[in-house]
């Protein structure tokens, strides 16, 4: 993808095109978002745009790239010389000393191929402390023709020694947190489960399957989406080391994209019981997130407003917990048995 193909992200994408038309691009940034995905996308696009070999230009500036070229083919691809990541490792879903340590090496040599050296760190938040203090002096001086690029959908769980050293962007104010079809249809289903009578464990067991059938769907979604665009289904012929890192790479990636979109589910919950908390108040549907989905007046009318906003607690308290190491399934029906529905 080009830079104009990004319209939902087009403030953000005009500052950097500026920046780039001005010569006054930024060393290091921390690009944040809904998306990861969408992220790492616009992370390329900014790494083909300064090494593309038919960029477009503005004032005789590269301002975006060709998208056809050798290079941003390579840039697609993740198999450019001088395009280097980081991304969580998949048993601890950390990013290591040792790999703060390999990308800093990497980013230290100069281009061999192309313009300018690319460090992109994917789900930057992953960053351990010892990673991101190793990290902190290239950040400050990084070498010439270098541009480091951090990721994350989860800015407040990183460090503030980090967040200082970068310019910060922001793709994700434009598009909101509009309901897709699909979250609409459970997320209604749901709700309408939920205004049921609750007062046996079967009911709420009930919502409990809703909840992991759904988040089942999605774990499986997100394998085969990223089993699809991984390198291992491109090249059946590679060396054992370099296929490993794929396959880790690969897993974490799965497990960090699954985990976002665990939380995109827990915040429509979160919407959901804020919700009824506001019924029990007797709010106006103006203060309401989801006033299209029925089902929240009548969990209000069983419940009162201490009671709503203790479930807004206990939700809170479980997402918590998820970012944790903790049974996924043992916590979300802890979690769900203990709100007053």
């Amino acid at each position: 993808m080009a830079f104009k193909d990004f319209p939902a992200q087009s403030q953000g994408v005009q500052l950097l095109q500026r920046s780039l038309a001005r010569g006054r691009l930024g060393h290091a940034y921390l690009f944040t978002g809904h998306q990861l995905e969408t992220l790492e996308t616009i992370a390329r696009t900014l790494a083909k745009t300064l090494n593309c070999q038919h960029p477009a230009k503005t004032a005789g500036v590269a301002t975006d790239c060709c998208d056809e070229c050798l290079t941003c083919k390579q840039i697609d691809a993740d198999n450019h010389a001088d395009l280097h990541w980081a991304r969580p490792e998949s048993k601890s879903r950390i990013i290591s000393v040792d790999q703060s340590r390999e990308l800093t090496r990497e980013i230290q040599l100069k281009p061999t191929e192309a313009g300018f050296k690319i460090a992109i760190i994917s789900s930057a938040d992953r960053l351990n402390a010892q990673a991101a203090n190793a990290f902190l002096k290239t950040l400050e001086e990084p070498p010439p023709k270098s541009i480091l690029i951090l990721l994350t959908t989860e800015p407040g769980r990183i460090l503030e020694t980090i967040l200082s050293r970068c310019l910060r962007l922001n793709f994700s104010a434009e598009t909101g947190r509009t309901l897709s079809a699909e979250q609409s249809i459970w997320l209604q289903q749901f709700s309408s489960a939920a205004a049921g009578e609750q007062k046996s464990l079967f009911g709420r067991y009930r919502l409990l399957d809703s909840l992991l059938q759904h988040l089942n769907t999605l774990r499986a979604r997100v394998e085969e989406t990223l089993s699809a665009r991984s390198p291992l289904e491109k090249y059946d012929e590679v060396e054992k080391d370099l296929r490993e890192k794929w396959e880790e790479e690969l897993k974490a990636g799965i497990e960090a994209e699954y985990r976002r979109q665990r939380a995109e589910v827990l915040l429509l919950l979160q919407w959901w019981l804020r919700d009824v908390w506001l019924s029990t108040l007797a709010t106006g549907n103006e203060l309401l997130h989801l006033p299209q989905i029925a089902g929240a007046d009548d969990v209000a009318r069983r419940i009162n407003p201490r009671q709503a906003q203790e479930n807004l607690t206990v939700l809170e308290q479980t997402q918590r917990l998820l970012h944790t190491n903790v049974q996924e399934a043992l916590t979300l029906e802890v979690g769900l048995l203990k709100l007053q529905l």
